[in-house]
């Protein structure tokens, strides 16, 4: 018989009700722990979200910024205005590209995916979108109570001359005027493509200025063209949108992010500082080797690419391309005698110097692009290109940019002796005349033999065989009648007007003498031979006046060129070379001292040599005073004197170079040649240079530069 082991433990009983409501607590804990984390997780989400679409954001502004001026400067080009042409400029097409080049679609390149060899994968970033409406992402902004932002995406800061703009919201600049309906257009205008145009005209600029710029205070930037907060000469073109990329998307990743208001400035900026170039320049040394002696320059310099040597002292220095400098070299008060731009340099300088960094690169700022604007050899020469038809913006390109194109004043070497005798026999000359009379041109022939009608200015002065005495008056002479004339040019003393003397301009008719004050202008040689084109400044206001043209505040500057095309001018001639020959023309610029009638300045732009032969500008507006006006002389190589050689030079202004920073050997600033092509010894040199501080000191023609600028509107800090 089988008997059980005896149970020898206690007895005991399972209760459902605690482990019921064990389970519950645990169940509901590992609730809880997943909510927790799932709701950390979407926490974390959103905020790489957020993250990554400010990254974007950020991105696609730097893209904004690259490739705005880029489609500015093609909306000032021949044909812009053309469908094809005018779609990749409109905002909404920078935009796009903006987004393109920024990658902003994608949180992973294609090209990083490939190496990474994950092109099988699966994003699950729901930020990743193709954001194929711009109009989502980009917006309008309301700048005024009356100002109506219109259907674009982007608001323009200029607006028609009529229009009424108050209550203009902070943080936004004062808007510029135009009364181009080119510019103010709704279809086709500032809204809708990024236009640059001398029509746009700033507000409040000072008396005597050009109406074109004011001054301005200088951005809080990194690159140092100016020093912060400090006032410069420019003109604001600006732009105001409204951005935000998660707003595309925001239905399928539920995110919610405040849009942000940007204002995109391009600053026209007209060469200002004592030194300013795109080129390649040594600072501290002639070409003769020797450094730089009796030298003064007050503020910073620009260069495409800079080279300090020596123990030179600037104040500050901005460059596109970098700079080299010498260990003694200092800036701001600062030797640099490592890479200024090694990270930390300019944090310790900042800490312990102050906070304005004395040498700086456009390249620095993440949001900001500096574009000299410099054609080079075309700068000089009107024949460069033909005329521009068909911009969107109502100043072309090379109207905006060639120097000698913007020149209100023109003369050309139009007709020559032969093609083996260069000798000119014609010259062209063409002013703005009064009121709506428009631009005036005629030919101004040179010599005894060549059969005219007489040009503006003349006045008889006697019948034929009759004499007359002009004393040391220096006067231009015709004779002749009935539109065929003879002419004579820089005449003094008694002149016998008749046959033997002239030749005979009209056979068998009675003629007559006439005369007039000495053109501002005639064919000269130097000792060497070399045929150049003499300009007198201060002949030009009386002259003006005798022949009905405008007066020097509107004829305030001068082309001079060599017309080599075939349809107006003479087959014999040819292109200028730069650098220039000994054997081409010059130009000689003499009674230039006093130029005190052109109260707004004076300008001559020209592509041959030209020879200083007198002091220029050396008095004041007014008499005893230390204002002069402003002027400015651009040609491709420059020599002094004409006679002989002088001993010495003295410059004050600025100097800048349309040379090109790619050029191997950098450009020398200073260097000063004489009549002969010799180099002036540097103990003989001195220069005193200074920044522009006025608009009132920009002279007629000058160089530009644009500074681009894309700064953010924090409506918590200007309250709306």
């Amino acid at each position: 018989m089988k008997t059980s082991r005896p149970r020898t433990g206690k007895s005991g009983f399972v209760s459902y009700l605690l482990v019921l409501s064990t389970g519950t607590i645990l169940t509901l804990l590992t609730i809880y722990t997943y909510r927790r984390a799932s709701v950390a997780h979407q926490v974390q989400s959103s905020s790489q979200l957020r993250m990554d679409y400010s990254e974007k954001e950020d991105a696609i502004l730097r893209g904004i910024v690259a490739i705005t001026p880029n489609r500015a400067i093609r909306a000032m080009q021949s044909g812009s205005s053309t469908t094809t042409v005018a779609a990749p400029l409109q905002w909404q097409s920078i935009f796009t590209e903006a987004m393109e080049l920024a990658n902003a679609r994608t949180s992973i390149p294609t090209n990083v995916r490939t190496s990474l060899n994950l092109t099988a994968t699966t994003s699950g970033n729901s930020g990743d979108s193709t954001l194929t409406d711009p109009t989502r992402i980009f917006r309008t902004v309301r700048i005024s109570s009356q100002a109506n932002p219109g259907t674009g995406l982007i608001t323009s800061g200029t607006v028609g001359d009529s229009s009424v703009i108050t209550n203009t919201l902070a943080g936004f600049p004062p808007v510029l005027r135009t009364a181009s309906t080119a510019i103010t257009s709704a279809t086709a205008g500032d809204a809708i493509y990024p236009l640059i145009a001398n029509e746009k005209r700033a507000v409040g600029v000072a008396a005597g200025a050009s109406p074109n710029f004011n001054l301005l205070t200088y951005p809080r930037i990194n690159f140092g063209y100016a020093r912060p907060g400090d006032p410069f000469v420019a003109k604001r073109n600006w732009w105001a949108f409204s951005m935000n990329v998660a707003d595309h998307d925001g239905t399928q990743t539920k995110l919610s992010r405040p849009a942000r208001d940007f204002v995109l400035s391009i600053y026209e900026v007209p060469s200002q500082l004592a030194i300013s170039a795109s080129a390649f320049m040594n600072f501290g040394q002639f070409g003769s080797g020797d450094a730089w002696q009796n030298v003064t320059i007050d503020g910073g310099v620009f260069a495409g690419r800079a080279q300090v040597v020596g123990d030179t002292a600037l104040s500050a220095l901005s460059s596109r391309r970098g700079m080299t400098l010498s260990g003694d070299a200092s800036i701001g008060g600062q030797s640099f005698a490592n890479n200024p731009f090694s990270p930390g340099v300019r944090e310790s300088f900042q800490m312990t110097q102050g906070e304005f960094f004395p040498v700086s690169l456009a390249s620095e700022s993440g949001r900001v692009a500096f574009v000299p604007i410099n054609r080079g050899a075309d700068f000089f020469d009107r024949f460069s290109h033909a005329t521009e038809t068909g911009t969107l913006s109502p100043t072309t390109w090379n109207n905006y940019t060639i120097g000698a194109l913007q020149c209100a004043m023109r003369l050309d070497i139009v007709q020559v002796r032969s093609a083996t005798n260069k000798t000119p026999t014609a010259l062209r000359f063409s002013y703005l005349g009064t009121g709506t009379t428009g631009r005036q041109t005629y030919v101004e022939p040179l010599e005894t033999g060549i059969n005219s009608a007489l040009p503006p200015g003349y006045t008889k002065v006697c019948d034929e065989n009759q004499t007359f005495n002009f004393g040391s008056s220096v006067v231009d002479i015709a004779y002749g009648i009935n539109g065929r004339f003879f002419f004579q040019t820089g005449i003094t003393g008694s002149v016998t007007f008749n046959n033997a003397r002239f030749g005979d301009p009209n056979v068998g008719i009675f003629k007559a003498g006439f005369s007039r004050p000495s053109a501002p202008y005639r064919i000269s040689q130097l000792a060497s031979g070399k045929i150049c084109v003499s300009v007198f400044p201060e002949r030009m206001a009386a002259f003006l006046a005798l022949i009905g043209a405008a007066n020097t505040t509107i004829n305030n500057s001068i082309a001079v060129n060599v017309d080599y095309t075939t349809a107006t001018g003479s087959v014999w001639l040819t292109k200028p070379a730069i650098p220039c020959l000994e054997s081409e023309y010059g130009v000689i610029l003499k009674e230039c001292s006093n130029l005190s009638s052109f109260t707004r300045g004076f300008s001559l732009v020209t592509n041959l040599r030209t020879y200083i032969g007198d002091d220029f500008n050396t008095t004041p507006i007014t008499p005893g005073g230390t204002n002069f006006p402003p002027c400015s002389l651009f040609a491709p190589e420059k020599r002094y004197g004409v006679e002989i050689d002088p001993f010495a030079v003295n410059m004050s202004g600025q100097i800048g170079s349309l040379a090109n920073e790619a050029e191997a050997n950098p450009i020398r600033p200073l260097d000063s040649k004489n009549m002969s092509g010799g180099n002036i010894q540097s103990s003989q040199i001195t220069v005193n240079l200074k920044p522009i501080a006025s608009p009132a000191e920009l002279p007629p023609v000058t160089m530009m530069n644009w500074l681009i600028v894309l700064e953010e509107r924090r409506r918590e800090f200007v309250g709306n």
